[in-house]
């Protein structure tokens, strides 16, 4: 119904590890965006671990884009867009492999809530992004990441594809243009989402790669 949904137009903000080095590593992205340069901000810090790099990141692309989507909730709705799509050619179906296992057909804002659902529960499980200090990272946890990344990807796609004038509208070109560079350039730094996914954007992504 209409409550639920409007109850969850902002996900409670993530926070990153409570670890001290998660929170080290949070400051440094901070300090860094402010300089504008998001080459440098998305580089490893020298000394750093990737695996806790990559994680303290997760948390923040997730937190932007569950910001950015939810203020486009009350116009995405299963009457406007009833299928996950980015443009005429690509449309998305869900499926996590364990509660959803053939992919299914279903509106975009039913597809965001299982998809950032999914992600969140990955933030939460220990095992995967463990929470204390000096707790190994799973090895497969590269793997996770990049699942999370693609499909954070897709919530992009559909928001350019769908939403651009909405966005244009409430003036938020300008901070969803950044997100975007940021998340590109991070996701490709990392090699994190194969090019072929990224094709519904590819207009957008090819100057960000060539530094336009």
């Amino acid at each position: 119904g209409l409550a639920r949904r409007n109850q969850r137009t902002f996900r409670p903000k993530k926070s990153a590890p409570a670890r001290d080095k998660g929170m080290k590593l949070k400051r440094h992205i901070d300090a860094t965006l402010g300089s504008g340069n998001l080459r440098e901000v998305v580089r490893l810090p020298v000394g750093e671990d990737l695996n806790e790099w990559l994680a303290v990141n997760t948390v923040d692309f997730f937190n932007q884009v569950s910001l950015l989507y939810g203020t486009l909730m009350e116009f995405c709705t299963p009457a406007t867009c009833p299928t996950m799509s980015a443009g005429p050619k690509y449309e998305y179906r869900w499926a996590d492999g364990v509660k959803i296992k053939r992919p299914i057909e279903v509106s975009a804002p039913k597809y965001v809530e299982y998809l950032m659902d999914w992600i969140e529960a990955q933030l939460d499980e220990e095992s995967i992004f463990p929470q204390k200090l000096g707790a190994p990272f799973p090895p497969n946890f590269r793997d996770v990441a990049k699942t999370i990344f693609k499909r954070l990807f897709r919530v992009y796609a559909h928001i350019y594809h769908s939403h651009f004038q909405m966005i244009l509208k409430l003036q938020e070109e300008a901070h969803l243009n950044t997100c975007f560079k940021h998340f590109v350039l991070f996701t490709s730094e990392f090699q994190l989402i194969d090019r072929a996914e990224l094709a519904p954007l590819s207009e957008l992504i090819e100057p960000i790669w060539r530094g336009h």
